[in-house]
């Protein structure tokens, strides 16, 4: 077979969610951040294991997201829009029951005057110029907002990885101006805030990319790994080039490996004659260009030619891959692509 095998672990994703509830303190609520398809993983899968384990509230970034999470999950459960009470997005937000995180005036107005009554939250911006509103729309439409209900009020750290940048804490002071006194339940961590301690916890946190075994989460188990088959091997001489543009010579005999996979499936190029994969515990190194179906790896120092080789597995984490390939674990880990044969690991599946 000449797919790649993704396999991914449900049962290290519903370990971490638990091992990230249990940072925090009971009081605190801990959600789960399932946008973006589960990071790229497969959201019905991931959210049922995660209900499982123990999450009550999960976090989308669009409606559209929002309704395959009701439909895996049925009734019950809150699902809340980051991205707020878009327009068109009225008929959806009410039929399956999503709650969105209102960002602008224009969505508070939008949501207030569609669908009064329908639960909402506020997503506030602390600092990080990205999404929210503002201190001083806030000042002015708090007192509305307040007697309306919403069952949260957000925001996001732009900072929570670097643990000593000062965004943090002057995110966490303009946090405690806009929400101290209103009486209402509050948010702003995620993985990394999390870690930052006690103080940026609130009423709810919201891990992301630790339950999928991403930084800054060191002690995540890891949740994926990933299965080349090798197609072909060839023996090429000193001084013969291998793939696209003649970028990697050999500079001896040696036996070449194509495995069938490539940046048509979420591999950059820029892993190009830098990355490793792995035979066992025996690293190989990727030569040439990584092409759209194609990489090419030297296993000149092999004994056999195994049947497959792992880029992601025990010795080669997603944060390990991307930082050669000059990214970030997010990155890769959403756009692995849908090439991939994928297998889901649960207890009793």
């Amino acid at each position: 077979m000449a797919t790649a095998t993704l396999t991914i672990d449900l049962d290290a994703i519903a370990a971490n969610w638990r091992a990230l509830d249990r940072l925090t303190g009971p009081e605190v609520q801990t959600a789960a951040v399932v946008k973006a398809d589960a990071y790229g993983l497969g959201v019905t899968r991931v959210a049922r294991a995660l209900a499982q384990a123990g999450a009550r509230r999960f976090f989308v970034a669009l409606a559209e997201e929002g309704a395959a999470v009701r439909q895996a999950l049925g009734p019950g459960p809150q699902i809340a829009v980051l991205t707020g009470h878009m327009s068109g997005d009225t008929e959806m937000i009410h039929d399956l029951d999503l709650t969105p995180m209102l960002n602008s005036l224009d969505q508070i107005t939008r949501h207030l005057e569609a669908l009064p009554g329908h639960a909402f939250g506020v997503q506030l911006d602390t600092g990080m110029n990205r999404l929210g509103v503002e201190m001083l729309e806030w000042r002015a439409v708090a007192p509305i907002l307040i007697d309306a209900g919403p069952e949260l009020l957000m925001s996001h750290l732009a900072c929570a990885d670097a643990p000593d940048h000062p965004l943090n804490a002057s995110q966490l002071r303009a946090f405690h101006d806009m929400t101290d006194g209103t009486g209402l339940p509050r948010s702003l961590a995620a993985t990394g805030g999390i870690l930052l301690g006690p103080e940026y916890h609130f009423d709810l946190t919201r891990p992301g990319v630790g339950l999928y075994g991403g930084l800054p989460y060191a002690a995540a188990e890891p949740v994926v790994s990933l299965a080349l088959p090798v197609i072909q091997t060839r023996e090429v001489e000193a001084g013969e080039a291998v793939g696209y543009g003649s970028t990697w010579v050999a500079d001896r005999p040696s036996v070449i490996a194509t495995v069938a996979a490539g940046y048509a499936d979420g591999l950059p190029r820029t892993l190009s004659n830098r990355a490793q994969l792995w035979d066992g515990d025996v690293p190989c190194p990727l030569v040439g260009r990584v092409s759209m179906d194609a990489i090419t790896v030297d296993i000149t120092h092999l004994p056999d030619v195994p049947r497959t080789l792992d880029i992601l597995g025990p010795f080669q984490g997603i944060d390990a891959l991307a930082e050669v390939g000059g990214t970030i674990g997010y990155e890769l880990l959403t756009a692995l692509g849908p090439r991939y044969l994928r297998r889901y690991q649960e207890r009793g599946a």
